[in-house]
């Protein structure tokens, strides 16, 4: 009886042991993670802005130091030496001068006194029967009194004041007027003028004779004879037009340079010095 009693008790105090040992590992806090395991995963990496957007969005921002001069601004320039169909070759250099100045926002920035330069594209002389004297130029450099310099897309807009000549295109080309009215203006003359020699020298019949006489020599004076030539004298007004935007650089326009001082023509006497007689 004895050795059943201690048997039970041995098993009850087993399940006690074997239920605390359940309980225990319910409660137990969970293992701490392996150092060498979370070291060896590789990190994120910081995304970084991308370059080239970011370089666009510069580039969409206007230089404060550039201004813009747009296209088909008009500016008044004086010619500074005569040019002529008659001698002008392609390829010949034309200067200019601004005469008044031009602004952009309530500022100058181009200021009278400019220098510009061209080159006579095309020439045309006037024919013999018929054709007029044509000009083309085209501007293509533009020097500010500082010396700062800048490429021009520049072409004739206007002459101002010409009688005898006119642009007749949008590229700019100069063309002499027509010479019709002057020629038949001639023929008459010489019409007249033989009709009255021919009356004077044969009577009624004479005239006739006289008159067609006549009338042949200006027609003839006329074949022989050229239009008029394209002529614009030292001091003409033109006025040049911009064919696209100009950009200019602020800072190279209100920087000082040195003043450019025309040369002193070669036969230009100097003045004749006074000698002062030496003390006594």
């Amino acid at each position: 009886m004895m050795t059943r009693n201690c048997d039970a008790m041995r098993i009850l105090l087993a399940l006690i042991v074997a239920g605390s040992l359940a309980l225990w590992a319910q409660d137990a806090p969970p293992p701490a993670p392996q150092l060498d395991k979370v070291a060896a995963e590789p990190q994120k990496e910081v995304e970084e802005p991308d370059a080239q957007a970011q370089e666009a969005a510069e580039a969409d921002q206007p230089d404060p130091d550039i201004i813009t001069v747009p296209a088909g601004t008009k500016v008044p320039l004086t010619l500074k030496h005569a040019i002529s169909t008659k001698s002008a070759r392609v390829g010949d250099n034309v200067y200019l001068e601004s005469s008044f100045p031009v602004t952009v926002e309530d500022r100058v920035v181009i200021p009278a006194g400019t220098y510009v330069q061209g080159v006579v594209s095309s020439v045309k002389r006037s024919g013999r029967i018929k054709g007029r004297a044509e000009l083309l130029l085209h501007f293509t450099t533009m020097i500010f009194p500082n010396g700062y310099a800048v490429s021009l897309p520049g072409a004739l807009e206007s002459l101002p004041g010409a009688e005898n000549q006119k642009v007749k295109d949008e590229e700019g080309t100069i063309q002499a007027e027509g010479t019709k009215g002057r020629d038949v203006a001639t023929a008459a003359g010489t019409t007249a003028t033989g009709a009255v020699i021919g009356a004077a020298a044969r009577g009624g019949k004479g005239a006739l004779v006289g008159a067609g006489v006549g009338g042949a020599t200006g027609i003839l004076i006329g074949l022989l004879s050229r239009g008029d030539e394209v002529r614009l004298e030292t001091g003409s007004g033109v006025e040049m037009v911009l064919q696209r935007s100009l950009e200019l650089k602020e800072s190279r326009l209100q920087a000082e340079g040195r003043e450019l001082v025309p040369v002193r023509p070669s036969n230009q006497k100097l003045p004749r010095p006074v000698l002062t007689p030496p003390p006594n």
